[in-house]
């Protein structure tokens, strides 16, 4: 197991992923309420266009036709 899969591993042993969501949200805010204060809007402006980029390729690639209704179900709340 390669390093940052293995720290990855014990941090969702340890935290649930609503945590480490709102981690990463808080070091985000941080990051741009930083970059706005010291008006670094061109490197924020740069970032932004990068994450974009990073996000439609992310859904490019995705592969949708092999979703099923059984996966989907797992994120449902159960009736049983």
């Amino acid at each position: 197991m390669s390093g940052s899969l293995f720290i990855m591993a014990r941090l969702t042993e340890k935290y649930s992923r609503r945590s480490i969501a709102l981690f990463w949200l808080a070091i985000v805010s941080v990051v741009i309420f930083s970059l706005i204060y010291f008006e670094q809007i061109a490197v924020l402006y740069i970032l932004a266009t990068l994450s974009l980029v990073v996000l439609l390729l992310i859904v490019g690639f995705a592969d949708l036709e092999k979703v099923s209704r059984d996966k989907v179900a797992g994120f449902a709340a159960k009736t049983e």
